[in-house]
């Protein structure tokens, strides 16, 4: 049996992150409509003032200030698509609908609500009316020559939506990156094989792809390990086209090591084997080649949680995106519980309204599923750290959306 040396839970997030001193190399063109979850590869420049031009934001009349409180013909009724050059007379304005151009003679909308009367031909107007209401002007939003969208972002819907507004069809994106997951032990099947009782599924495979999937990333499923040094070092040879493996299981010093060995022999060069943390201890990063080689726990709550803290920050940052950390949520400790001092701890719980509450007063182990799929929130503790109290005020971070049934799963 070895003993761990393992590093500290900042020093394990600093040697990560040193893997990442550049942005992505590699860029592509897809298309606008197929580019939701990539990572932008160049700033995006405001070709077309948003609005494009002066406009109504709703129905009413576009007048000059100066007429407010007086009664007004209408000229003509502008509809959104009409243009209508500037032509008014002395107490004349428009008719106008939302998103239609306001002509340059007009610099206020009043509402029809909040006209005193109004038929097809006249308008009374309010005395007290804000100079400009109602009137969206060109470029307020942007103007052209502005950074609209920076480099590193990652596109979502709101973002697709800005590219559309620059008519922007195709849009230069981050290569994604290549990843592929396996698993070890003789005993695991596939999800799709019948496991006997002396065997058991891959659980932590198809739980990382989930959870990689839900942060915008593809892996690869690679199967299984072979559970035998000569074997491992083969199938490693075979796996360093991938921009990053992972692994789980076979990291835990002494009984099932072969993992690093196999590594080893394929000029693996790790930045750590252990961190001073539970669960995920054994947690082992480094590199092959040009490979980033993560091999985590084989316990599945230990695997998934190191994951979730450790990796998804670092494929973000490896795909080129800006913000890479997670935000955490202050919430206040609704039960008191205990923690080992002397490490970094990871509690799972359930966050909701401000309330944080520890899963089974954090009497969990790390081989477990259950709480997986019952807690939406990581507390991370410092090494100090002996007992959460009741009513403290803590940091989570979120890894899901919460079940609100949950909540009777919860001890009272």
């Amino acid at each position: 049996m070895h003993n761990i040396k393992a590093v500290s839970f900042d020093e394990a997030i600093k040697r990560a992150f040193s893997l990442v001193d550049t942005k992505p190399k590699h860029f592509e063109w897809v298309s606008t409509l197929n580019a939701n979850g990539r990572i932008l590869a160049e700033n995006v420049i405001c070709q077309k003032n948003l609005p494009s031009y002066d406009n109504a934001a709703l129905d009413g009349f576009a007048i000059r200030h100066e007429d407010c409180g007086k009664t007004l013909t209408i000229k003509t009724t502008i509809l959104a698509g009409n243009i209508v050059e500037a032509s008014l007379c002395e107490n004349e304005c428009y008719k106008i609908m939302t998103g239609a151009k306001v002509p340059a003679d007009a610099d206020t909308i009043v509402p029809f609500e909040a006209c005193i009367a109004y038929d097809e031909f006249s308008v009374q107007l309010p005395l007290e009316v804000k100079r400009g209401n109602a009137l969206r002007l060109k470029g307020e939003e942007q103007s052209v020559g502005n950074i609209v969208l920076k480099e590193g972002t990652r596109i979502i819907s709101s973002v697709m939506a800005m590219l559309a507004s620059q008519g922007i069809s195709h849009v230069k994106v981050y290569r994604k990156l290549t990843i592929a997951i396996f698993s070890t032990g003789d005993e695991l099947q596939k999800p799709w094989n019948h496991a006997n009782e002396n065997e058991i599924y891959d659980i932590n495979a198809t739980a990382l792809m989930g959870l990689f999937s839900e942060h915008g990333f593809e892996a690869h499923y690679g199967g299984v390990i072979p559970d035998n040094l000569e074997d491992a070092i083969i199938y490693f040879e075979d796996m360093k086209h991938y921009d990053i493996l992972i692994t789980s299981g076979g990291v835990s010093m002494g009984e099932a090591d072969f993992i690093e060995k196999a590594l080893l022999a394929n000029d693996y060069d790790a930045l750590f084997h252990g961190i001073n943390i539970k669960p995920g201890k054994p947690t082992m990063l480094g590199i092959m080649g040009k490979t980033i080689v993560a091999s985590l726990p084989g316990n599945p709550l230990a695997a998934y949680v190191n994951a979730f803290i450790f990796l998804i920050p670092l494929l973000k940052k490896l795909q080129g995106e800006k913000k890479f950390n997670f935000d955490y949520v202050t919430a206040v400790n609704q039960e008191t519980f205990n923690v080992k001092s002397g490490r970094v701890n990871f509690v799972l719980g359930f966050y909701q309204n401000g309330i944080f509450r520890a899963f089974d007063d954090n009497k969990y182990g790390s081989g477990m599923i259950t709480p997986l799929y019952y807690c939406n929130a990581i507390l991370i503790t410092d090494e100090m750290t002996s007992v959460i109290e009741m009513d403290k005020k803590v940091n989570i971070f979120l890894f899901k959306a919460p079940f609100l049934e949950n909540e009777g799963l919860f001890k009272n």
